[in-house]
């Protein structure tokens, strides 16, 4: 299963537990397929994608959230990995 895939199984606590822990090992082995692997370029990232996540949610069909959800969380940390 793909990174992206797996923040719909995001529910609750313990599956955000599992997709961090998913998170980082596919940044210990796939280092290369990452845009942002320091913590400054991956936090300036994470900024900039909360910042314009509504257009990511209204792209992709989903409800944009009033409220974050442990999905949201997972969206956010797979998404800083990648975001530009």
């Amino acid at each position: 299963m793909e990174l992206n895939e797996s923040t719909e199984d995001v529910k609750s606590r313990e599956d955000l537990i599992k997709f961090i822990n998913h998170l980082r090992r596919d940044l210990q082995t796939n280092k290369a397929e990452w845009e942002n692997i320091t913590l400054e370029d991956y936090l300036e990232a994470m900024e900039a994608w909360v910042n314009d996540m509504e257009g990511f949610y209204l792209n992709t069909d989903q409800p944009v959230p009033k409220q974050p959800s442990w999905k949201t969380f997972a969206d956010i940390l797979y998404a800083s990995s990648m975001y530009e």
